[in-house]
């Protein structure tokens, strides 16, 4: 059985992550996350992620003030993250609430309170959570409290529809902008950036407008998340869950449920600064959005094993053939032959078998994309 939101996709390389999720403080002003640190080396794109797997989350650099080495002591992990949960009600603390990082954390969340060794013991699937149940149930309601918000970052999730014979899947995302630079604009684009000051109170305004990210706008989902020490002693581990909500309008018909969209930079802000925007006031922000857009994809990516292009490949129901030819995904297509973001890392694994070679297409301006050499790029020197 396939959980709500249970497969995403999460392509960038993880500078071009930091790019894609610049954000804005209190005072408006444009920042860009910083990995925490050994994170960006811990991520790894993939365009099949399912639980138990890593993926990158924006939140409070105030989470992590306090935890800058491996705490090998039993009881004072322990200790560490008790503190560590109730760090959002103290004072005095130097990173201020409203500046941001990107961590890799581990999708499914281990509550504070699980005291077995082993997390893949936990007896329930914690990977979704409904935001109608969040003050109900202990695993989720601590965390809420304690103010341990997250953003979940991809290029968007999957979704399967019933049908008379079995399921069909579908890739869901924010609508793509139609008018992303070439490679000659984006190459003046990343010159600007340098004018981004990372990590300072200051932004300088004259490369604010050139350092925006204008690749593929990254789908922002609401979670929370939590931090648990092994009882025996070891590493503590982050991990997250993805909240839910009803499906809008125009996703009814693929899933009654959808994750809580974050739609915009002050959306955003306001979910992650939890000294501004307090637990309760924060669940009203959980509404279902019609902002999606989608396109139907093979069954290749029913296979959690495979991780290639071809799982956001769009295809054609009624022919079975690429491209699909909606309208959500023209404009995707659209976007793609256009412009063309940076090189990306491999991902985990990439495995077809001789058959599915010999059965592939030739690449498309997607897939073409995905691999990171559009017929319109360049190759860097």
């Amino acid at each position: 059985v396939v959980s709500m939101c249970g497969r995403t996709a999460c392509t960038l390389a993880a500078d071009e992550l930091q790019r894609a999720s610049c954000y804005r403080n209190r005072n408006g002003r444009r920042r860009r996350p910083q990995w925490k640190d050994g994170d960006a080396d811990k991520y790894r794109p993939s365009y099949n992620k399912s639980p138990q797997s890593s993926s990158p989350v924006l939140l409070s650099s105030r989470h992590f003030n306090k935890a800058r080495t491996i705490l090998r002591n039993p009881s004072l992990q322990v200790a560490y993250c008790i503190f560590h949960s109730r760090q959002s009600s103290s004072v005095g603390q130097e990173a201020p609430v409203d500046e941001c990082v990107l961590a890799t954390m581990r999708w499914g969340l281990v509550p504070a309170w699980f005291r077995e060794s082993d997390p893949s013991k936990m007896h329930y699937s914690t990977s979704n959570c409904r935001s109608e149940s969040l003050l109900q149930k202990k695993s989720y309601k601590d965390p809420l409290l304690k103010g341990q918000r997250c953003v979940i970052l991809a290029d968007g999730f999957y979704e399967w529809r019933r049908q008379e014979k079995g399921k069909q899947p579908f890739f869901i995302y924010f609508p793509q902008s139609q008018g992303a630079p070439g490679p000659s604009q984006r190459d003046k684009q990343e010159e600007e950036e340098g004018k981004l000051l990372i990590g300072q109170s200051k932004v300088q305004r004259k490369g604010e407008k050139g350092s925006e990210w204008t690749g593929w706008r990254l789908l922002t989902m609401a979670g929370l998340f939590d931090c648990w020490a092994p009882p025996g002693g070891g590493e503590v581990l982050y991990t997250y869950t993805v909240i839910t909500v009803d499906a809008s309008p125009n996703l009814q018909d693929i899933h009654h449920r959808m994750p809580a969209i974050l739609e915009g930079e002050e959306e955003v802000r306001r979910w992650l600064d939890f000294g501004e925007v307090k637990s309760l006031d924060a669940l009203k922000m959980l509404q279902s959005k019609s902002c999606l857009t989608f396109h139907p994809v093979s069954t290749f990516v029913n296979n959690t094993r495979n991780n290639s292009p071809e799982c956001l490949q769009p295809v054609d129901l009624t022919a079975k053939k690429v491209p699909q030819s909606s309208a959500s995904s023209k404009m995707m297509v659209t976007w793609l032959k256009t412009g063309s973001p940076g090189k990306r890392k491999e991902p985990d694994s990439e495995r077809k078998t001789p058959a599915e070679k010999q059965k592939s297409k030739p690449a498309g301006p997607l897939q073409q994309w995905l691999m990171g050499n559009s017929p319109s790029k360049k190759p860097r020197t």
